[in-house]
């Protein structure tokens, strides 16, 4: 009877705080009927920095394709031996952990986490917030605002990205969802 109520513990266990990606991530509505509480997050991120809902998810869909706790692929050696991850960037936005601590100091914040989706929408409002500030990106501009965000903004004002073709093509992708989710958002009842 012991063992089946510690196995019964270790299910329940592994079933709470579950949070699977969206089914259908090509459609906002479907996101976010699926996902009740992030309208209420996304909204209020934009309520505080500007940035549109559809800005935002795009972002985290092309991050993260809305998991929690993204990582990261692993690095190796001799193709074998696992050597770490190939950088710190962790949960919905795929944020490095000085940008991280960057945040949580600026806006006194300690307490945010990157696998809370709520915490994540504040940070990509903010950040997006800062590159209209300093390199004078539209907050509305999915494609720019995702290049300062992948390559910093420092590395966007040196215009690293140019040097890569694999970058503008996301950015072209993550400026097409926010397009697409944009004209979704319009007609969710």
């Amino acid at each position: 009877m012991r063992i089946f109520a510690l196995l019964f513990v270790a299910v329940l266990g592994s079933c709470v705080g579950r949070s699977d990606p969206p089914v259908d991530q090509t459609n906002a509505c479907s996101v976010l009927e699926q996902k009740r509480g992030w309208y209420q997050d996304l909204a209020r991120s934009e309520a505080t920095w500007g940035v549109p809902i559809s800005v935002q998810m795009a972002t985290i869909w092309k991050e993260s394709n809305y998991t929690r706790r993204a990582k990261t692929s692993k690095k190796y050696i001799l193709w074998i031996i696992p050597n770490g991850r190939r950088s710190t960037a962790y949960g919905y936005g795929q944020v490095l952990d000085g940008t991280w601590d960057w945040y949580r100091d600026e806006t006194g914040n300690r307490r945010a986490n990157r696998d809370d989706f709520g915490d994540v929408t504040d940070f990509i409002g903010w950040y997006m917030d800062r590159s209209n500030s300093r390199l004078g990106i539209a907050k509305n501009d999915a494609y720019n605002q995702y290049l300062a965000y992948h390559d910093g903004q420092t590395g966007f004002a040196r215009g690293s990205y140019k040097s890569k073709p694999w970058l503008i093509r996301v950015a072209n992708e993550v400026q097409a969802m926010a397009n697409r989710y944009e004209a979704q958002l319009r007609s969710c009842t």
